[in-house]
């Protein structure tokens, strides 16, 4: 059996690795679809050996795909997503925008892949935050193990989280600095060459971040709600790949 795919925010970072790992795993895909904003119309892009042409999310009818892998941030998932879904699509959503919500489940598939089953509600499901997702994976063998009391996290979260515009942030303050050219931050609320930033999304009134925010109340949804966390989102000049150093304390000796 093969399925329609369409992607959504398929000019971005994430979209065209979704679409290059769709390639990669060989999956049962009849028609693809690349769709982005009307700017991005015609515009090419690339899956296995054939080239994608985009088109516009508004216009895009949605009845002629099984599944709808949205990555283009929260604002065009809450717009986008219950449209498609209502279409018939089976929505994926990598935004923030879905995950806790009560009808939407929020799944990792080595995790708590029997909770997907209810998608149905909404016909939306919803993937946590990269760095929630990274832990619940190692956690969740422990969890079964020994049962987690406790977990305090801190994560090294590389520019790619952030999108294309801070990893190109990332390599002119580098090149910059190394010609003495002073680095004006943008995208960054201070420089991110040969810095750490403890700011990742906005802060909170309790002095968090949101993104510590998200990883507590994302891995109590997905593994266990009676777990304690408390996390440290930390930006590290570091163009791909996030890293996490992770303390845990179990209920029964492991």
């Amino acid at each position: 059996m093969e399925f329609n795919v369409a992607v959504v925010g398929a000019t971005g970072n994430v979209g065209q690795e979704m679409l290059a790992i769709l390639d990669e795993r060989q999956l049962p895909i009849g028609e693809a679809f690349a769709i982005a904003s009307r700017q991005s119309i015609g515009r090419e892009v690339s899956f296995g050996d054939r080239t994608l042409k985009c088109r516009d999310l508004e216009t895009f009818d949605f009845s002629k795909v099984d599944i709808a892998l949205f990555a283009a941030g929260g604002a065009v998932s809450k717009e986008g997503a219950p449209k498609a879904a209502k279409a018939g699509a089976v929505v994926i959503d990598n935004s923030s925008h879905f995950r806790m919500d009560p009808d939407v489940p929020l799944i990792v598939p080595e995790v708590n892949a029997e909770a997907v089953r209810g998608f149905s509600k909404k016909n939306i499901i919803a993937n946590p935050n990269c760095s929630t997702a990274q832990l619940v994976v190692a956690l969740k063998p422990l969890h079964d193990a020994a049962t987690i009391r406790r977990v305090v996290v801190a994560t090294y979260q590389s520019t790619s989280g952030k999108g294309k515009a801070a990893m190109d942030e990332l390599f002119t303050q580098t090149k910059g600095i190394y010609v003495n050219d002073s680095p004006t931050p943008e995208v960054f609320t201070k420089q991110i060459a040969f810095n750490i930033i403890p700011h990742i999304d906005v802060f909170m009134e309790d002095g968090y971040t949101k993104e510590e925010w998200k990883m507590t109340a994302e891995t109590k949804k997905i593994l266990d709600p009676k777990i304690r966390l408390t996390a440290t989102c930390v930006r590290v000049p570091v163009f791909v790949g996030h890293s996490e150093a992770v303390n845990v304390e179990f209920e029964r000796p492991i």
